[in-house]
């Protein structure tokens, strides 16, 4: 059985993630202890504790999702010895997750590189007027003309029949009516802080380049699915290509997705905050076997499967 790991994005943190799994975990407390000190500050009280308010700032969500889901993988190494994984992949920030699991991305420059990403996404979301839509029962083809119409970005195509658009708030609002017109099933705003994924996001695509340039890679260990191309990289210059890219670019998890299973992946696993990638695997091929490890009970019903 050829098994992929899977890591979340912004959004998926909650007050309180990480925390029993450090009660549990020796392998998980060494991974935020070593958070703490790599970033020179109390990233886990702000993951334990919150408040919510602080913890949703890009500036921390990004850092401690990506410490998170990397605590919980240690977690689950620590509790099934030989586990075996041969691809990853992760949803927007949760690429640089990956990377990590692959080893390409050593711990200390990801989480460097995911807190200064964060930081200049935030300062991207304050210097414009950005928000998103999400769009349901609408296939790619259509939606891409309401943007273009609307001016605005395809940002997520999470699974079959739900995509995120994204760009100027007022532009978004446009996009929204048409796609109600044009027969979407459903278009709502979302609150979010700005227009992730968007060209909105060109001001933090530029520092994230500078950024990266003084960050060694490693060569994969594992297969590597990126968000820009659904599709593993070459070579260390072509995936920095990719991740500074990624940051106005559409987000194609679906055929991500629908890639690994295509290459015989038949078994998955989230690791990190929350499940949305197990509600998105449903929509994408739920002939699949989906796992979940996000808290202390569903890493005793991982181990129980995999064992």
């Amino acid at each position: 059985m050829k098994t992929a790991l899977l890591f979340a994005g912004q959004g998926s943190q909650v007050v309180g993630m990480g925390r029993d799994l450090c009660e549990l975990s020796a392998g998980a407390r060494q991974t935020f202890a070593l958070a703490n000190e790599v970033l020179g500050r109390d990233l886990r009280q702000i993951c334990f504790t919150g408040p919510e308010p602080l913890l949703t700032q890009t500036d921390n969500a990004q850092p401690g999702i990506f410490v998170t889901s990397l605590a919980c993988l240690a977690a689950l190494r620590e509790r099934v010895p030989g586990l075996e994984y041969q691809a990853t992949a992760g949803l927007s920030l949760g690429e640089f997750t990956a990377l990590a699991a692959a080893g390409v991305l050593g711990f200390e420059d990801a989480l460097r590189t995911v807190q200064a990403r964060g930081r200049f996404m935030q300062e991207a979301c304050e210097a414009t007027n950005g928000g998103m839509a999400s769009v349901m029962g609408m296939e790619e083809g259509p939606l891409a003309e309401v943007c273009r119409e609307a001016d605005v970005d395809l940002a997520n195509l999470n699974c079959p029949g739900q995509i995120v658009i994204s760009g100027a708030k007022d532009k978004i609002g446009k996009a929204v009516e048409l796609a109600k017109v044009r027969g979407a099933k459903r278009a709502i705003s979302l609150q979010v802080a700005g227009a992730y994924h968007s060209r909105l996001m060109a001001d933090a695509q530029a520092k994230l380049a500078v950024e990266l340039a003084g960050v060694a890679l490693q060569p994969a260990t594992k297969v590597v699915v990126h968000n820009v191309t659904a599709r593993p990289a070459g070579n260390p210059s072509e995936i920095k290509d990719l991740l500074i890219r990624q940051v106005t670019s559409s987000v194609r998890w679906s055929d991500s997705i629908q890639w690994l299973i295509a290459q015989g992946f038949t078994r998955f696993i989230e690791l990190g905050p929350g499940n949305v990638l197990s509600g998105l695997m449903r929509r994408i091929d739920s002939s699949v076997t989906m796992l979940n490890v996000s808290d202390g009970a569903s890493l005793e019903a991982a181990v129980a499967k995999l064992s």
